[in-house]
């Protein structure tokens, strides 16, 4: 099972310097990803934390990449109907090429009214919004022509395709994430409830006749219990997660810095 860590890319910590050496910190440290994540539009009356700073994702994953040379860079995750399908889709596609194929790309519907007003985006629709991007962002890693609004297009830069992984919660999550043959990113707080959802995710992907995508769960772990984190760890393995998030929190690099210490201790095998 593989190991990544939060990068905090809102509030005071998201200054250009901690974040890359947050990000270089982990590389060193030889975890498998670093991970940030995603908000446009935050009111006055939900900014505790952030102050309402977020630095845009992907132009924060495209800097982070040419600062680093081998950790993994994930965004858990980006809200589609917040962008335009194809420019965004132009967007993933360079830097994925410009990383090195680096780019762990969670998605999701997104939840917070605010935001959808401010961008004037009618939240009743962000289902189908975000399954015609879905539909869009296949074909495009797919073909060297797509055709769109009746015209059609090359698709290019087109490198591999990220591995995607649909956020939220579980059965809509899971059946958009085995129509468009995705892995599935969950927040996990009950490990027994989590269970069930991948067994549910199993059975739906096998009545659908396709194989259920990867799991990659983001969750908080009591990193100074190490034997709670190691039973927390094997639980995961033997649900069969592909990868664990390790959701961190901070005021300084040197707080980041120790809580790396311990998920690296705890992680090995």
């Amino acid at each position: 099972m593989k190991t990544g860590i939060t990068v905090r890319n809102m509030g005071p910590q998201s200054t250009p310097e901690m974040m890359r050496d947050c990000v270089l910190l982990a590389e060193q440290a030889g975890l498998e990803s670093a991970w940030i994540t995603d908000h446009i539009a935050i009111p006055p009356d939900d900014a505790e934390g952030s102050g309402g700073r977020y630095a845009d994702p992907l132009t924060t994953l495209s800097w982070l990449a040419g600062m680093s040379t081998s950790i993994m860079l994930g965004v858990g995750v980006l809200v589609v109907p917040y962008r335009p399908p194809i420019p965004t889709i132009k967007q993933i596609a360079t830097l994925q090429e410009l990383s090195g194929e680096r780019l762990l790309l969670g998605l999701a519907v997104g939840w917070m009214d605010a935001e959808f007003r401010a961008l004037g985006i009618d939240r009743r629709q962000r289902g189908r919004i975000t399954d015609e991007m879905l539909g869009l962002f296949n074909d495009y890693f797919s073909r060297e022509v797509i055709t769109v609004n009746d015209q059609s297009f090359i698709c290019s830069p087109r490198p591999v395709r990220p591995p995607v992984y649909i956020g939220g919660a579980a059965l809509h999550a899971l059946k958009r994430a085995i129509r468009f043959d995705h892995g599935w990113l969950p927040m996990a707080r009950d490990l027994d409830r989590l269970a069930n959802d991948i067994a549910a995710f199993h059975g739906m992907a096998k009545t659908s006749g396709k194989a259920a995508g990867p799991v990659t769960v983001m969750t908080g772990l009591p990193l100074k219990d190490e034997v709670l984190v190691r039973e927390q760890l094997d639980r995961l393995r033997e649900l069969g997660v592909e990868r664990v998030i390790c959701g961190v929190r901070y005021n300084t690099l040197a707080e980041f810095e120790e809580q790396l210490n311990l998920l690296n201790a705890v992680s090995r095998p």
